[in-house]
């Protein structure tokens, strides 16, 4: 599903009106309209229950009002509270506020402090609260006063509808800088913004639906949008083919660089999230001191010792097996528990330098790599990084602060400057392409952020690319099922005891979901 920001979908209105021909007032009705249904929903039988509206000065207070005359018409009391003052709204806006005037219904100024007494008494007796005030135009923080009606309608602990977007919410970020509506459901008009999907916005925007308002797809199609937001539904068309005659050789080869001492547990994570993601055969390559250990937690995945270096990870001298290892495998996972350090570089420079096979790198591989990018940036093969911000900052040279502050800019910068697919973790995690794309995954929850669960993103994304998929079909639906595996376990074991084996446990269900195999 596409993303816009404010400016894209303010450039397909204009097209639509001006070059298809669908005027204004006819977008307006149609949002108006959604807005209804969606209100249905919330308030059950419309007719004698009581919906305040807050009504701004733009085309979201238009749309306000249009749904302002459909709820009159349906039997509602309704209380239009406007934070401007007439004169002030022009254009469609002005339209249906005399629309609306036209059929004896009063409007009400909500200007000064003693207006505050207007709003709060509204409030009180309000079935459903209507946010109309800012659009996605807004930018900034709110005015004090409007800043003051936010925080009464946060306070009075009413549903919120939001028209398009929450007020005090930036469209283009997600960032709030002050007072912001926070609303039980916002319906965005034409396609979401990239705001209502990212976090913090994603807090305030509450069950998002995407309203169809008549935007003609074929005007859609005109603009080079590069930005999505993943579905079940196109992962599921993403998944590799499973033959019925298909044999371990048919659903390719893994290898597992990983593991340390201390770290033993992510070598064997990744290790079996390869496994469960279809994988046909996983070995994963580990120093010569921790291969008890790590053989010990594996079952379907093998372990195979290396040689290693003075401080019992992999060095150089890992090299030499670990090229014959390499070679026989389609894809190779590197860098969970690996540790750091001269010796694990030098293990990571023969691989980088010599290797051209489908690479995924993680953790420790991101770490040691950050001390010399170039080995990146020069990687002959496909690749996929997974950085968490900490992990971005130090490859990129930046602070984690700023990472957070601007992550689809940030993942697009680490794609093109090392020609990788880039998934950086988190909250609504991103992934990014050399190309430009930028994506937003939905799925996951606050239990996953524990240690662990990356290494299991690392297997299940190397699984996939085994199986066939390019780097950046692998990233989108490996990010995807592991999210989803996180919100099944969470949903019977909750987000506070949920551990990383969870994913692995549950990985199962999601590709049953995803496929509707039961």
């Amino acid at each position: 599903m596409l993303l816009v920001t404010a400016e894209e979908m303010r450039e397909l209105d204009r097209a639509t009106i001006e070059e298809i021909g669908i005027p204004g007032p006819v977008l307006m009705e149609n949002a108006g309209l959604r807005l209804l249904e969606v209100a249905e929903k919330m308030l059950g039988e419309i007719a004698g229950k009581k919906v305040s509206i807050f009504v701004g000065k733009g085309n979201n207070g238009g749309d306000g009002l249009v749904l302002a005359r459909h709820l009159v018409n349906r039997g509602a009391e309704v209380k239009v509270l406007l934070l401007c003052r007439p004169e002030e709204i022009k254009g469609d806006a002005l339209l249906n506020l005399k629309i609306y005037q036209n059929m004896g219904q009063k409007v009400h100024q909500v200007l000064r402090d003693n207006g505050l007494n207007v709003v709060r008494l509204a409030l009180f007796s309000s079935h459903l609260v209507v946010d109309a005030i800012f659009g996605t135009g807004f930018k900034g923080r709110v005015d004090d006063f409007t800043g003051r009606v936010i925080e009464i309608i946060n306070s009075s602990q009413r549903p919120v509808l939001a028209v398009d977007i929450p007020s005090g919410l930036e469209a283009n970020t997600g960032q709030v800088w002050g007072p912001c509506v926070k609303a039980a459901a916002t319906v965005t008009f034409g396609l979401p913004k990239v705001g209502l999907v990212l976090y913090p916005g994603a807090e305030y925007t509450g069950t998002l639906y995407i309203a169809d308002i008549s935007i003609p797809r074929t005007v859609v199609d005109r603009y080079s949008i590069k930005r999505y937001l993943v579905t079940g539904e196109r992962v599921a068309e993403l998944l590799p083919a499973r033959p019925a005659q298909g044999h371990k050789g048919t659903f390719g080869r893994v290898v597992v660089f990983a593991g340390s001492p201390g770290y033993t547990g992510a070598a064997a994570l990744a290790g079996n999230g390869a496994v469960r993601s279809g994988a046909g055969l996983v070995t994963v390559a580990v120093p010569q001191g921790v291969y008890p250990i790590v053989g010990a937690k594996l079952t379907e995945a093998m372990a195979r010792p290396l040689p290693e270096g003075e401080k019992g990870t992999l060095s150089e001298k890992s090299w030499e097996q670990a090229r014959e290892i390499a070679a026989a495998a389609d894809v190779m996972a590197v860098g969970p528990g690996l540790g750091q350090g001269e010796d694990v570089l030098a293990f990571l420079r023969g691989l980088l330098e010599e290797s051209e096979k489908p690479l995924v790198l993680d953790a420790d591989g991101i770490n040691n790599v950050a001390r010399q990018p170039s080995l990146l940036e020069n990687y002959r093969g496909e690749a996929v990084i997974t950085p968490h911000p900490g992990e971005m900052a130090r490859l990129l040279g930046m602070e984690i602060d700023a990472v957070n502050a601007d992550r689809l800019g940030t993942a697009l910068r680490a794609a093109r400057r090392f020609g990788a697919v880039t998934v950086l973790k988190g909250a609504r995690t991103v992934i990014a392409t050399p190309e430009g794309k930028v994506y937003i995954n939905p799925t996951g929850n606050s239990g996953m952020g524990s240690g662990g669960t990356g290494d299991v993103l690392t297997g299940i994304i190397a699984g996939l690319m085994a199986q066939g998929l390019k780097a950046e079909e692998a990233a989108v639906a490996g990010v995807y099922l592991h999210g989803l595996a996180g919100d099944l376990a969470a949903a019977e074991k909750g987000e506070y005891s949920l551990a990383a084996t969870d994913l692995l446990d549950f990985l199962p269900a999601a590709f049953c979901r995803i496929t509707k195999q039961n």
